[in-house]
C-alpha cells in the first residue's frame, strides 16, 4: 500500500521545529480591525485521535492534512466524551455541567431544574455565535445540532434552545444526535423540512454546498461558520466507490493496524517515541481469534467508515478550495475538532439493519448481504474493536474517561497568523477553550453581563497566543472531566481517573493515577505507589467539581442505564433512536 501523503511530508512536523520563526504571540488592535478573520469551526463526529492521516492513520484525508501541513496540530487537545456535552462546551467556552448539559439533551425539560441535569441550556451563556454577531460577524449554522430539548418543536415559544434564538442568522442541518445520510431528518431555520429523496444525495455533500453559498453571499461582513458533519457518527453511509477503495486494507485487523498508526504517529511527532500501545479492554476480541467470514466481513465494516472520512475529507476540501480561489483563505481562521472518542456502542458484533439493538444477524447472513453496507438499505456501526483501533494508542473510547475517549485531533489554520506551519504544539486545550480563542481572533469577547443580567462565567481560555508563538503558555494546566459518574483530573503531566459502576457508591470507586509526560498512553496506574499525589489529585478534582458543578457529582439519569458495570464487560443499554 502507498505510503500516506502526510508520512512523505513528516520531516516538517516535530518539536523540533518549535525554536524556529517566532511571531508576535498575539493581535494588535488595528491587526483585528482591517480586515477581522473569517472563522471556521469544523466539528467532526464519534472520529478517533488516529482516525486522520495528520494523526497517524492510513485514513486517505489529503484536505486535512493540508490544512494541517499549512498550519498546526494540537496533541493534547480534550473534549467530554460525547457529543452533546463537547458541543455545549465548543460554543459556549463553559463546561457542560454549568451550563446544564453534563449529558445528552432533555426529553422534555423539568421547568423546576436547575441543576446540571437539566439538558437545556441557560439563556445567561451566550454561544461563540452569539458573541460574534454581536460584533458584527454574519453567523451560520450547518450540519448537527444535538444541543435543544427534544420537546421543542420550532414553533414560537417551544424553540427556544434551536440555533437561530441561540445566536445564528441561518442553520440548515438536523435536530438530534444521528441522522441518515441519503435521507436525513432536516431542520432550516425555524421549520421542519420533508426528507431529501434525491439520487445521488449525501448529506456531507449537501451542507458544502450550503456553506459556499453562505461565505459568497455575506461578504459584506466577517463570516463566522459553524460547519458540523454527521461523519463518521454512524450509521456509516457513503458511496461505494469509497468503500472499494479500501479493499484489502483492513484484512491485516485492528492489532497490527494500531501498531502501523502508532510508528506514524511518532515518525510526525504526534506522540513521543518512548510511548506504548495499550492493551485491548476486557471482552474485545483478538483479529487472530475471528473466524474467516468474521474477517472479511469486520473489514469490510472499517472500509466503509474509512470510505465515509476519505468523503468528508473531500467535502472539506471544495470548501478549502474555494476559500483560495476567491481570495479568503489567507485570512479564515480555520479550526478542527472530533466531539469525542471512536465510537463503541455497537460492540462485538457491530450494527447492521439497526443502531442501539443487537445485531440478530450470523456473520454469514452479514456477508450475503456485504455489498448493503455503506447504503441507505442499512443502519450500520463498525465493531467495537476498530474503536480501540481509532483511538490508538490509548485506552478505551467515546463515553469512557480514559484518553481513548476524552482525547481527539485538533487542526488550525490561519496562514495570516500561524508560526511554523506543519508542527505540533503539545499545548494543553479543552473544548471550553476554543470559543473563547475564536472570539479573541475576531477582537471580541463574551460578556460578563447583559442587559443587566449576569452571565455564567466563561471556564475558558485563549490559546491564540501559540497559533503564533510555539513557546507561549498553555491555556490551561488544570482541567476536570466527569461523565455518568466516571471521573477524570489533569493537572500538568499528571492524570487520575475513576470509574463508576451504575448504582454503586462513589466513595468505593477506584482511581487510578498517570504520569503522562513518563507514560503518554496511561499503561502504568501509580496510584499504589504514589498515594500521597492521588490524594492531592482527587481532592482537586473535588474543589473544580465543585466550582463548576451543581451537584458536584450524582449518578446519570436512568436513561443511561448499563446492562452490566461500566468496565467493559458488557455493552450499554442503547438510548432511544436518535439521541446519541
Amino acid at each position: 500500500m502507498a505510503r500516506p501523503p502526510f508520512l512523505r511530508s513528516s520531516l516538517l512536523t516535530g518539536l523540533s521545529l518549535f525554536a524556529a520563526g517566532l511571531v508576535s504571540s498575539s493581535l494588535s488592535a488595528s491587526e483585528v480591525a482591517k480586515p477581522r478573520p473569517d472563522i471556521i469551526l469544523i466539528v467532526l463526529d464519534d472520529v478517533g485521535y488516529s482516525d486522520i492521516g495528520a494523526f497517524g492513520s492510513e485514513i486517505r484525508t489529503p484536505n486535512i492534512d493540508a490544512l494541517a501541513m499549512g498550519g498546526l496540530r494540537y496533541n493534547h487537545f480534550d473534549s467530554k466524551a460525547v457529543c452533546s456535552p463537547t458541543r455545549a462546551s465548543l460554543l459556549t467556552g463553559r463546561n457542560p455541567q454549568t451550563v446544564r448539559m453534563v449529558d445528552l439533551p432533555a426529553q422534555k425539560v423539568d421547568p423546576t431544574d436547575l441543576t446540571r441535569d437539566r439538558g437545556e441550556l441557560p439563556a445567561n451563556a451566550s454561544t461563540i455565535a452569539q458573541v460574534l454577531r454581536r460584533a458584527g460577524y454574519a453567523t451560520h449554522g450547518l450540519g448537527k445540532w444535538h444541543l435543544a430539548p427534544e420537546d421543542e418543536d420550532g414553533s414560537p415559544g417551544h424553540n427556544g434552545s434551536w440555533p437561530l434564538q441561540r445566536g445564528f442568522d441561518d442553520f440548515y442541518g438536523f435536530f438530534l444526535g444521528w441522522t441518515d445520510q441519503y435521507h436525513p431528518d432536516l431542520i432550516e431555520g425555524n421549520q421542519r423540512l420533508p426528507k431529501p429523496d434525491t439520487p445521488g444525495y449525501h448529506f456531507s455533500a449537501d451542507i458544502t454546498d450550503r456553506a459556499i453559498r453562505a461565505l459568497d453571499a455575506g461578504k459584506s461582513k466577517p463570516q463566522f461558520l459553524y460547519l458540523a458533519y454527521g461523519a463518521g457518527h454512524a450509521p456509516i453511509q457513503v458511496p461505494r466507490a469509497y468503500i472499494d477503495s479500501y479493499d484489502g486494507v483492513y484484512a491485516k485487523g485492528w492489532d497490527a493496524l494500531r501498531e502501523e498508526r502508532l510508528a506514524r504517529q511518532k515518525a510526525f511527532g504526534i506522540m513521543p517515541s518512548h510511548a506504548k500501545l495499550t492493551p485491548r479492554a476486557d471482552g474485545d476480541r483478538a483479529w487472530s481469534d475471528l473466524t474467516p467470514t468474521e474477517k472479511i466481513v469486520f473489514a469490510r465494516f472499517m472500509a466503509t467508515y474509512a470510505g465515509f472520512i476519505t468523503h468528508t475529507d473531500a467535502q472539506i476540501g471544495r470548501l478549502i478550495q474555494h476559500l483560495k480561489n476567491t481570495g479568503r483563505f489567507d485570512n479564515t481562521l480555520v479550526v478542527l475538532v472530533s466531539d469525542n472518542g471512536a465510537a463503541s456502542e455497537a460492540g462485538q458484533k457491530g450494527a447492521f439493519d439497526v443502531m442501539y439493538k443487537p445485531n440478530r444477524l450470523t456473520p454469514d447472513q452479514m456477508l450475503a448481504r456485504i455489498d448493503e453496507l455503506g447504503t441507505d438499505k442499512t443502519q450500520s456501526e463498525y465493531q467495537r474493536p476498530w474503536a480501540w483501533l481509532g483511538s490508538t494508542p490509548f485506552r478505551r473510547y467515546k463515553i469512557w474517561p480514559q484518553l481513548g475517549g476524552v482525547r481527539t485531533p485538533m487542526i488550525v489554520s490561519w496562514p495570516r497568523r500561524v508560526g511554523n506551519p506543519g508542527s505540533v504544539r503539545p499545548h494543553y486545550v479543552d473544548a471550553v477553550d476554543i470559543a473563547p480563542t475564536l472570539a479573541a481572533a475576531a477582537g471580541t469577547a463574551f460578556p460578563a453581563a447583559l442587559a443587566g443580567r449576569a452571565e455564567i462565567p466563561v471556564a475558558g481560555r485563549t490559546f491564540l497566543p501559540t497559533i503564533g508563538n510555539p513557546s507561549a503558555p498553555p491555556p490551561r494546566t488544570v482541567q476536570y472531566f466527569e461523565l455518568r459518574g466516571n471521573r477524570a483530573i489533569t493537572q500538568g503531566k499528571w492524570r487520575a481517573i475513576a470509574v463508576h459502576p451504575r448504582d454503586g457508591d462513589f466513595d468505593k470507586d477506584v482511581w487510578q493515577l498517570y504520569d503522562t509526560q513518563a507514560d503518554p498512553s496511561e499503561n502504568h496506574d501509580l496510584a499504589a505507589v504514589m498515594p500521597a499525589r492521588l490524594r492531592a489529585m482527587q481532592a482537586l478534582w473535588w474543589r473544580e467539581a465543585r466550582r463548576f458543578s451543581t451537584p458536584a457529582l450524582a449518578e446519570a439519569p436512568k436513561i443511561y442505564r448499563y446492562r452490566e458495570r461500566f468496565d467493559g464487560s458488557g455493552d450499554r443499554t442503547p438510548p432511544p433512536p436518535g439521541r446519541e
